[in-house]
């Protein structure tokens, strides 16, 4: 089960975080990658990585996801490379930390296009290309905050995104079900990438998560690969809409 040789997946935030470790999942086993994020030559560095693990093929390319031009012309670009796609990983994102009464327009916005606007302008261009043969997994990475709220940090438009990003996936999943495109969203708990680090490496922070977390810890790297490897299946064919959790019983509680 799982299989996804000949698999075509594009997975965006692979330069760091995250996006490594869910294409490294794609790779073992024996999907080819689209690579894409900013910083073309972390994407360059972590081919050969790819590769080990068992990809098939890893063609890295520079995109922008809040810039349609370029999504557009890297959508082109890889259909063109592999004929097709299979499998789009929205996982590119970062965030503006600020509480409701102190955010500045400047900062809402740029968290908005980052983390949310992306989804939508990823999912149009690569859908249609799908949508072409009919057969499609879109998995968007939202966050266990898209599901609730925290007293914690004050990250107001990073909820807000994710919120939007977890209700974007259902219309997607109800409006492409016929079209035999799936779109599902996961919704990490607490992980250690670069953008937490600096937050969650903080003893105040440590003692939150023991507190507040019934598993009592952080995620640790590859405990996302399971839902995203299932998501990415043929064997999740009759999964759509699906909202799931990996956050050690977060929003459990």
């Amino acid at each position: 089960m799982f299989d996804l040789k000949g698999r075509v997946a594009v997975v965006t935030g692979a330069s760091s975080g995250l996006g490594q470790q869910m294409a490294l999942a794609f790779a073992r086993q024996g999907a080819s990658l689209a690579i894409l994020a900013r910083r073309v030559e972390r994407l360059e560095d972590f081919k050969p990585k790819l590769e080990k693990a068992g990809a098939a093929k890893v063609v890295a390319y520079k995109c922008d996801v809040t810039d349609s031009e370029n999504i557009d012309k890297v959508a082109a670009e890889v259909e063109k490379e592999f004929g097709k796609v299979d499998i789009l990983l929205n996982c590119a994102g970062s965030s503006k930390d600020k509480g409701v009464l102190e955010m500045t327009d400047e900062e809402w916005d740029f968290t908005i296009a980052t983390d949310e606007t992306s989804v939508f302008k990823m999912t149009r261009a690569f859908g249609n290309i799908m949508k072409k043969v009919g057969y499609g997994r879109i998995i968007n990475i939202a966050s266990m905050y898209g599901l609730v709220g925290n007293t914690e940090i004050h990250t107001v438009a990073y909820h807000a995104s994710k919120g939007a990003v977890v209700n974007f996936t259902r219309a997607v999943a109800a409006e492409l079900a016929t079209s035999g495109i799936t779109c599902n969203a996961i919704c990490p708990g607490y992980f250690e990438t670069e953008l937490t680090k600096e937050v969650l490496d903080t003893p105040r922070f440590q003692e939150f998560a023991k507190i507040h977390v019934p598993m009592g810890r952080y995620g640790k790297p590859g405990e996302l690969d399971a839902a995203a490897v299932f998501l990415a299946s043929d064997e999740a064919s009759y999964v759509t809409g699906l909202i799931m959790p990996v956050d050690g019983g977060y929003t459990a509680i």
